[in-house]
């Protein structure tokens, strides 16, 4: 395994020493200026394996015109602690709220745990602060227990009617809820083991979409309006109060505009799967095809290796 791919990204030596061998480094501004962030929340620089697999993540958002929908993000795996899993992508940094989510909750390959009762991020980014019919809720779940419980959302019923919320529903569906009160739901079941990226978007007065489970399921309900509270990740924000709230593991999250979640869903999973990559395997995903990475991933995670 290579040692390069395990030196954190700042290092002197990160992209090669001494005409021997070199590796690509973070690149675009933006993830550098993210990647920096989380190294002063951590004490250290990530990998370069893992910086460059943050560094394809926000180069494949912007390729797909994505990345500017997203006004509240965050990657909540691969950095090194706690404190640089909660450094946002863009946006505010979450609430950890009366500190409920401690170091043991977290895994650098997975993500975020929550309790099930107790443990919730507030995400800072307020309901009405994205338009009525303009708008998407976003999480990448690697696992989950119990059903009926929220991944994102709010809900109030001042000044109307309004909800928006993706959550696994009591038949084992994941589903979704945008800006009213009518339920998308996936066809798929979702067995909590499974690793799933999971959106909805609200694209007009009409229009909503649900995507999980790899398929994309489309509603025509009208919105009914949206409120002054901000999106709960783990819960969801009814008026202010937690509420169904979740034990899932989450590794991402995203609020904003609306845009095309199979884009955001393909951009998200690679990032995931470079991500453990570069952490089970030790070394960087960088130029490797998305399917090969995904293969290896998936020998490691079943208990093989490369050796």
């Amino acid at each position: 395994m290579s040692l390069a791919a395990k030196l954190p990204w700042t290092h002197r030596f990160a992209g090669g020493y001494g005409g021997i061998g070199s590796q690509p480094l973070p690149t675009d501004a933006d993830a550098i200026d993210y990647l920096s962030r989380m190294a002063t929340a951590d004490g250290a620089g990530v990998e370069t394996g893992v910086a460059t697999a943050v560094d394809a993540f926000f180069r494949d958002t912007k390729a797909a015109g994505v990345f500017d929908a997203l006004k509240a993000c965050c990657i909540l795996a691969g950095a090194r602690t706690l404190a640089g899993a909660l450094v946002p992508v863009v946006g505010d940094a979450p609430a950890n709220v009366a500190d409920g989510f401690v170091e043991g909750d977290f895994s650098r390959t997975a993500g975020l745990t929550g309790d099930g009762s107790t443990t919730y991020l507030d995400s800072g980014r307020a309901d009405d602060e994205d338009p009525q019919n303009d708008r998407h809720l976003a999480v990448y779940v690697t696992g989950g227990t119990t059903v009926n419980r929220h991944f994102i959302g709010n809900f109030s019923t001042t000044p109307v009617f309004s909800m928006s919320a993706v959550y696994w529903g009591l038949t084992s569906n994941i589903r979704s809820i945008m800006s009213g009160n009518s339920t998308l739901e996936t066809t798929g079941t979702y067995g909590g083991s499974t690793a799933t990226f999971a959106g909805a978007v609200r694209t007009g007065a009409t229009a909503a979409e649900l995507r999980a489970l790899g398929e994309t399921d489309t509603d025509n309900s009208a919105s009914t309006g949206r409120n002054t509270i901000n999106n709960y990740v783990f819960a969801r924000n009814d008026a202010g109060t937690a509420n169904v709230y979740s034990d899932a593991t989450l590794a991402f999250y995203s609020i904003g505009t609306s845009l095309s979640l199979e884009d955001l869903d393909t951009a998200v999973t690679n990032l995931i799967n470079r991500l453990k990559f570069a952490l089970l395997v030790g070394e960087n995903p960088s130029g490797l095809d998305p399917d090969t990475i995904d293969y290896i991933v998936r020998g490691y995670e079943a208990g093989g290796s490369l050796e």
